[in-house]
């Protein structure tokens, strides 16, 4: 099992800038990815972002060069740097990490709501 353990939500106006965390525990050492999924109201959940355990990187075109994932391996903590922020971008965000454990496994986190104002 894997835990997750999301912060850094809250209201922002447009232009502005937050970043979230990701804090992983337990059985750590099967997750291969971590990413950042969001859903809007009334929309599907969709990736924004995801870092493998090889540093490999994707994002969603609706956030390329405005969010930047990156990883702590010491403090098994991801992070979400958000910047230049639009009232599209509003939604909760959710972590997740994936493991390989005779077969492929999600984990999510408990979701952080983004909120940008125009």
């Amino acid at each position: 099992q894997v835990h997750l353990v999301e912060s850094g939500g809250g209201l922002v106006q447009a232009g502005g800038s937050l970043r979230l965390s990701c804090a992983a525990s337990g059985s750590i050492d099967s997750i291969i990815a971590m990413g950042w999924y969001r859903q809007a109201p009334g929309k599907q959940r969709e990736l924004v972002a995801a870092i493998s355990n090889l540093g490999t990187t994707n994002y969603a075109d609706s956030v390329k060069a405005r969010f930047t994932i990156s990883r702590d391996s010491a403090k098994n903590t991801v992070y979400l740097q958000m910047n230049s922020l639009k009232p599209e971008d509003t939604a909760v965000y959710y972590c997740n990490a994936r493991e390989y454990r005779l077969g492929f496994n999600d984990y999510w986190g408990q979701g952080t709501q983004v909120t940008v104002s125009s």
